[in-house]
């Protein structure tokens, strides 16, 4: 038996490691177990490098508009490799500063596949190394932060093959730029792929089930971000699915079904799964200790306990939303109470969603929809990006900031938002629902002039019939 903890995480995410630190904050002796490298999908092959790949992509959309600016700017063109490169140093970089975390908070780092299994007041960690040889651990507490993967469609063929059907990782790290990318899945990271291959002269195709991209966002945004992709060449085909693929030489083919039930076949140089995730349950132990698990998910409560005393679990594997900040959240909450503190138990309902495509869309809490669904009775307020100073300045004046309150008790419900730099904005309005701040306090606050800021308290004003700059 290896040396004991009080803690062990199996994987190092942005809900495990975060985890990690807060337990060694309290006191707690803490490991964490990681397969391959710190920081997990998010850092290393999801939020963060992708990311770096959009930025590249909007200084390359930015470049090609010089002349709306003032500016001079010829041949303009751009180097995959080194685009790539650049976003794989960023990811590199960014899991070298949490290992020096882990050093700092006095955090063992154990290197393998980590399984749990049958122990004492807690299960045993048991890991596999690189080597093949196994340890066993008995930690007094076990913490599952293994995250999620892309789902596929094996029936219809729709499977990664390293060649012609990518995940997100693989779209990270093109061999080349598709001449035709088909995207399956409007959701964040679709429309953030299509975002990024479009900028750079792909012909993309998306492709959604649902009736309309970005389909958790407010109906409102949603159809303003079609309107915006469509603009930009994207073709967007709603409604639809993919029924079959075909590999060919160089090429792959797909028969699309759309919204009429009729089939048609188009080739594509690429296609690129984005259809959700599934929870990464498999070979960690979990059937032989009874975990309960749901359609690929572990059950928890509301601080991360499981249905097995000792183990908890946290992040994209215990279900929506799968975003990193959510992970984190659930970390500390579920650390606090096995460190017995008094957390709040950790709840959604305040949980920003963010998508990084061009323009940028964000949102907190309930959708117009979704309010009068429950029951509210709402006042909304709109304000566009063109009666804003700064955002005709940026030469960004598309866009709209969407509120939502109760018109009883003046509670914020939800704010939804289109434009330039909102995923930065939104914060602003998690901030007011945390604070339980009502519409008053929201009008009567300052924001600084000139910022798209302002925005966010015209869209206030304007649900109340104060707006003063439309």
């Amino acid at each position: 038996m290896a040396e004991n903890f009080d803690l062990i995480i199996v994987g190092t995410g942005p809900g495990g490691y975060v985890a990690a630190i807060r337990a060694s904050q309290l006191g707690l002796k803490t490991a964490v177990v990681e397969r391959d490298a710190l920081g997990g999908v998010c850092l290393n092959w999801g939020c963060i490098p992708t990311k770096a790949l959009l930025r590249s992509a909007e200084v390359f959309h930015q470049m090609k508009n010089a002349s709306a600016y003032g500016l001079k700017v010829e041949g303009v063109s751009f180097d995959l490799e080194a685009v790539v490169k650049r976003s794989r140093q960023i990811a590199g970089q960014l899991s070298g500063g949490v290992k020096h975390l882990m050093k700092k908070n006095k955090i063992s780092v154990i290197e393998g596949e980590g399984r749990v299994a049958k122990g004492g007041a807690a299960p045993k960690v048991i890991v596999k190394g690189k080597n093949g040889k196994e340890t066993s651990y008995q930690p007094k507490n076990v913490m599952l932060a293994t995250g999620a993967r892309a789902r596929t469609i094996p029936a219809a063929g729709l499977e990664p093959d390293g060649k012609f059907i990518w995940t997100a990782k693989e779209a990270m790290v093109p061999d080349t730029m598709p001449g035709k990318l088909l995207v399956i899945g409007s959701g964040a990271i679709g429309i953030e792929f299509a975002s990024f291959y479009n900028a750079l002269g792909s012909d993309v195709t998306v492709v959604e089930m649902m009736d309309r991209v970005l389909p958790v966002e407010d109906e409102e945004i949603s159809g303003m971000a079609l309107k915006s992709f469509q603009k930009q060449g994207m073709k967007v085909l709603t409604g639809t699915s993919v029924e079959s693929v075909k590999p060919g030489k160089d090429q792959i083919s797909a028969t699309i079904k759309g919204k009429d039930g009729k089939t048609t076949t188009e080739t594509y140089d690429r296609i690129v799964l984005a259809i959700g995730i599934v929870g990464n349950v498999e070979n960690l132990g979990l059937e032989d200790l009874g975990v309960k698990v749901d359609r690929t998910h572990v059950v928890v409560d509301g601080f991360g306990a499981t249905n097995v005393k000792g183990l908890y679990a946290i992040g994209d594997l215990t279900g929506p939303p799968w975003l990193a900040h959510k992970a984190s959240h659930e970390g500390v909450v579920c650390v606090e109470k096995i460190a017995g503190k008094n957390p709040h138990a950790f709840e959604t309902w305040n949980i920003p969603g963010c998508t990084y495509c061009h323009p940028q869309v964000a949102s907190v809490g309930l959708t117009e929809a979704k309010a009068k669904e429950a029951g509210h009775t709402v006042k909304v307020g709109k304000f566009p990006f063109i009666g804003n100073g700064k955002a005709i300045a940026l030469g960004e004046p598309e866009g709209m900031i969407k509120t939502v309150f109760d018109a009883k008790t003046g509670e914020l419900l939800g704010a939804h938002m289109i434009g330039a730099e909102v995923t930065e904005l939104i914060q602003g309005y998690v901030v007011a629902r945390q604070g339980e701040l009502t519409e008053a306090e929201l009008m009567e606050t300052v924001f600084p002039h000139p910022t798209l800021s302002e925005m966010m308290h015209e869209s206030v004003l304007e649900a109340y019939d104060r707006v003063m700059h439309i």
